[in-house]
This record gives C-alpha cells, sequence and structure tokens, in this order.
C-alpha cells in the first residue's frame, strides 16, 4: 500500500506497533536505568521512552512527510499541512520503571482546532483504545468492541481517578480534595491508563494538573469520541496542557468543573 492510500488510522496503527515493539524488551528489566529530567523532583526518561519516538518519527518521516511532529523526548519537526502528529512514547514513565502495568503509549493528531484521533495503548497487557471522529473502540485480547463513556453517573456516585494524590499547587491539591469528598471512589497512580477507563465506561472522573500537551492530546480525542468531556478547570480547551479535568457525562462534569472553578 502507497503512503498516500493509507488512512490516518492504519498510520496511527503503524505507529503504536513499532513503539510496542521497541518497548517490550525494556519493560520489568531490573538493569534498566533511569535518567531524571529535572534538578528538582524526580521526572525520569529511559532508553526506551527514547528509541519509541524515534521509531514512531521514522515512519511519519516516511509516511506522512508534510506533517509536523510534537514529541515528549525530541525536537518538534514543524509541517507544511497544518496538522501534527503529538508522541508521547511512554507516558508515566515512573509507573514504567516500577513494573506497574499503566503507562502508555500515547499517539494523537491535531490540527488547529485540537486533537481529532488519538490511541492509548498499553503493550504489555495488550490492550489498545481508539479515539476517531467517527466514535471509540478498543482491541484486546477479549477482542474488539466499542467504548462509549457512563452516561447516567452523578457526581455522588462517581469514581474518580488522577496520578498523583498532592496534584501540583496546594491550592490545586485543596481542589481535588473537595471533589474526592463528594464522589463514591478515588482511586491514584493510574497514569494515562485512567483515560481509557473512563472511555471504557468504567471511570466517572479524571483530574489531573501539570500536564504537557503529549500527556493530554490522545486522551482528549479517545474520550470525546466515546462521548465524554475534556476542559481544563474553568471549562475551556485542555489540549495546551495544565489542568484537565476529563469527564463522563455533562452533569458529572457541571458538578465537578463548579468545585475545581472555585480556586
Amino acid at each position: 500500500m502507497k503512503p498516500a492510500d493509507m488512512t490516518d488510522i492504519q498510520v496511527a496503527e503503524l505507529l503504536a506497533d513499532a513503539a510496542r515493539k521497541v518497548i517490550l524488551p525494556f519493560f520489568r528489566r531490573t538493569d534498566l536505568d533511569a535518567e531524571n529530567k529535572f534538578a528538582s523532583g524526580f521526572d525520569p526518561v529511559t532508553e526506551a521512552d527514547r528509541a519509541a519516538e524515534l521509531a514512531m518519527r521514522a515512519i511519519l518521516a516516511d509516511l506522512r512527510p508534510r506533517d509536523g511532529i510534537h514529541g515528549e523526548e525530541f525536537d518538534a519537526v514543524q509541517g507544511r499541512s497544518g496538522r501534527t502528529w503529538v508522541l508521547d512514547p511512554i507516558d508515566g514513565t515512573r509507573g514504567f520503571i516500577s513494573g506497574t502495568p499503566t503507562w502508555g503509549v500515547l499517539i494523537a493528531l491535531s490540527d488547529e482546532n485540537g486533537p481529532f484521533l488519538g490511541i492509548v495503548d498499553q503493550p504489555y497487557i495488550g490492550e489498545r483504545f481508539i479515539g476517531t471522529p467517527d466514535g471509540a473502540y478498543m482491541v484486546g485480547p477479549m477482542g474488539q468492541r466499542e467504548l462509549a463513556t457512563r452516561r447516567d453517573a452523578a457526581l455522588g456516585d462517581a469514581i474518580l481517578f488522577t496520578t498523583f494524590p498532592e496534584l501540583g499547587h496546594p491550592d490545586e491539591a485543596a481542589a481535588f480534595r473537595a471533589v474526592s469528598q463528594r464522589v463514591k471512589l478515588t482511586r491514584y497512580g493510574m497514569d494515562c491508563y485512567a483515560y481509557a477507563l473512563l472511555a471504557a465506561g468504567l471511570v466517572d472522573l479524571v483530574i489531573e494538573a501539570g500536564l504537557k500537551e503529549v500527556d493530554i492530546h490522545a486522551p482528549i480525542a479517545l474520550i470525546r469520541a466515546a462521548g465524554g468531556i475534556v476542559t481544563d478547570w474553568r471549562g475551556g480547551p485542555a489540549h495546551g496542557g495544565g489542568r484537565a479535568l476529563a469527564a463522563a457525562n455533562p452533569q458529572v462534569h457541571a458538578a465537578a468543573l463548579d468545585i475545581l472553578g472555585r480556586i
């Protein structure tokens, strides 16, 4: 098949396949080195992160040379098509180096309006969550099925996920706790897998702060395709990074937004 004949979904899946192949040999290796990208705090990067992003960039250079690339580990490539591939080769590197299967490969295709195609791929489990303009579906060990967010959950019955309980600045953490006190269940440390579970109808809210663009583009496309909502904490666009509120339905989104918007 010629590159021009390949759909965007086919290209995105090739990227995910390539990243899987590169990353899996590194997972749960006890001799894997992690370099800290921050002088204060801990933001690790590994050989697997860099190798996977390079593999995806090589495919895009061949199949989509006019598109831009914005990745986590290397400099941006300016495109000529008005479209940009947003890549996070391992979202959740802290989980990756700890051996937990909550990390994932994030792939999104975005234009001036934000992301419209997104993949959250978990190579070790073998689950791939895909959001397209025509809907959302997942492929995994149990086969393929369509995805839809939970439509009837109110805040008091909601399940809430986040990665870090401290959640950024003290005022952001306080706002998160105010929501957490109102929901049925709060869970931590799920990285990008939380967004996939929201799209699958199992989780109602994901609240995060301090995000980069590469962290949120693919989840936005996936959750919107499944019928959910992703905004910042003021109800505006979230694809620039920072604070994000992902919700399964309008009523639980509005209830959480009312609390978060007070800070």
